[in-house]
């Protein structure tokens, strides 16, 4: 599996995930921030147009597709330039076919018989999703104080506000996060405020995280070279 995937998102810190249908423009926006990561969901039927373009457009920026649930959305997805697949669950067909191609995946896992099913797989990492509703920082120091080995990227609640407190837990890998980019200021085409809250997420994990630097997105092999 492509480590330097990971590397990246350790790097970043924050992956934008993303519902939309004006790809370039957002994943523009995100990278003159400091995010030059896209997670796209494959909650619309723009999800594969998106990643493709944004694969096609921006090389620098690091696209991935999210609310991966079934094989052919995996396929799909990585066949449109998909350079990473998210799943909210642990998906099974997905990560199998994943790792037996090298694909970076990350599954959701918020169980121990999850986790450990993870840990089968060759996981390095583990989606926790959705990280506040289910306790956040507590529930994943709890759930994961049995596996020393996997670290978590969690999903869900996570904003401005609570973003330092996450990334400098031990266990955390990254996060996961759309208040930079909601929908609504997609369709608005509000990219300024894009760009803006974008570079707050940066600074807050150049503060948290002083010793980690971002690398040249170059390092990270394109699905679609």
């Amino acid at each position: 599996m492509d480590n330097s995937v990971f590397d990246h998102f350790r790097a970043v810190g924050v992956i934008p995930v993303l519902e939309i249908d004006s790809a370039a423009p957002v994943a523009e926006a995100l990278s003159a921030g400091g995010l030059p990561i896209a997670e796209v969901t494959l909650r619309t039927d723009a999800g594969l147009d998106s990643i493709r373009n944004i694969a096609r457009s921006l090389p620098d920026v690091l696209v991935g597709a999210g609310t991966v649930i079934n094989l052919k959305q995996a396929q799909e997805a990585r066949e449109a330039g998909a350079q990473f697949l998210v799943s909210p669950g642990m998906a099974e067909d997905v990560v199998t076919w994943a790792v037996s191609n090298q694909i970076p995946v990350l599954a959701g896992a918020v169980t121990p018989t999850e986790i450990m099913c993870g840990i089968n797989f060759g996981l390095p990492l583990l989606k926790f999703f959705p990280s506040e509703t289910l306790g956040g920082l507590k529930a994943i120091k709890a759930i994961s104080d049995p596996f020393p080995q996997v670290r978590f990227i969690p999903t869900g609640g996570i904003h401005l506000e609570n973003l330092a407190d996450y990334l400098r837990m031990e266990k955390i890998h990254a996060v996961g996060g759309s208040w930079m980019a909601k929908r609504v200021m997609i369709a608005e085409g509000r990219f300024d405020d894009i760009k803006r809250l974008a570079g707050e997420a940066s600074e807050v994990v150049k503060r948290s995280r002083p010793y980690v630097s971002v690398q040249p997105q170059s390092v990270i092999l394109l699905a679609n070279s």
